[in-house]
């Protein structure tokens, strides 16, 4: 497994992550959540055995109690990299990012945290406010590096020139990505991470489960998750197609589609950050990094998935 640089802050990760949003409680968006505190235990486990050391949440993940279970976790891992994220509401100044700041790393129980993203573009408060603020927490040590997520090509590229002013790089942008979202690759912000050294950090990289396999025309999902637009009818009927694919190409390799959906994710320079809620699904994910996708594999999943790119 080749490690992988976060940015150009010589931070050393695995090329996956894992996703901690519903760790803790259970997600009201219906992503569930592990059946018991050990299943977590052991997802993280599983996890650092594989050498995946990057663990993300955010302060707004069960107001706060994914933070908790996360800093409850990683206590006696001190080589875990934990990344969470400060979300600027309206009504939330500049000047509220450092206390915040300081609840998430008291909720994390660490001194630093390893990667403080910004949610989403603020729309009240001008983004370099809001770089300046986290470049005095990196100056004071409260940070290692910086991040953001959910911006668009043009705010990522005001958020670096406002930090590079301030001598820290920009470290990562969090999206959306995957095989049916690949909105990233026609909007510029990929282009715009690759041109500014910034890792592109890849959220749902199984669509929610519709990568999976999991979900088929004649077992689909129950609850809120049936509304995503994967799972609408027009999407879902054409999504039959796109697993097979890769169901033949997983029995090339000995994997599983979801498992080749994560490796083509990483094959476009991104780090996906899927969600675990149990040792099996944990080993799963961290299996994609063993495998490599050839060029006319890599292809034929891009052809397949083409209307998606937009």
């Amino acid at each position: 497994m080749d490690a992988v640089e976060l940015g150009r802050t010589g931070i050393k990760l695995a090329p996956m992550g894992v996703g901690a949003m519903s760790w803790g409680y259970r997600s009201p968006q219906g992503y569930g959540g592990a059946d018991s505190p050990a299943d977590e235990e052991q997802a993280l486990a599983t996890l650092l055995a594989a050498g995946v050391t990057l663990v993300d949440t955010a302060e707004m993940y069960g107001f706060g109690r994914s933070e908790r279970r996360v800093g409850e976790l990683v206590r006696d891992h001190p080589d875990v990299l934990v990344a969470t994220k400060y979300a600027p509401l309206p009504y939330r100044t500049a000047g509220r990012l450092r206390p915040a700041l300081d609840r998430s790393r008291e909720r994390l129980q660490r001194q630093r945290i390893d990667l403080y993203q910004v949610h989403f573009a603020p729309r009240f408060t001008p983004i370099p406010a809001l770089m300046r603020q986290l470049a005095a927490a990196h100056a004071d040590g409260a940070i290692r590096a910086v991040g953001v997520s959910n911006f668009t090509a043009a705010q990522l590229r005001t958020a670096h020139a406002a930090l590079a002013d301030a001598g820290v790089p920009l470290a990562s942008n969090q999206v959306q990505y995957s095989l049916l979202h690949r909105a990233p690759e026609v909007d510029g912000v990929a282009q715009a991470c690759r041109e500014l050294g910034v890792t592109l950090i890849a959220y749902m990289p199984l669509a929610s489960g519709a990568l999976t396999g999991k979900y088929r025309a004649d077992n689909r999902p129950g609850g809120i998750r049936r509304m995503m637009p994967f799972f609408r009818a027009a999407a879902f009927e054409g999504l039959e197609p796109v697993i097979g694919l890769l169901t033949e190409i997983g029995r090339k390799h000995d994997a599983t589609p979801a498992q080749v959906a994560l490796r083509w994710v990483i094959q476009q320079g991104a780090v996906p950050i899927p969600g675990a809620k149990n040792a099996r699904q944990a080993g799963g994910n961290a299996a994609a990094m063993r495998i490599v996708l050839d060029d006319a594999e890599q292809d034929a999943l891009a052809a397949a998935t083409v209307a998606w790119r937009r």
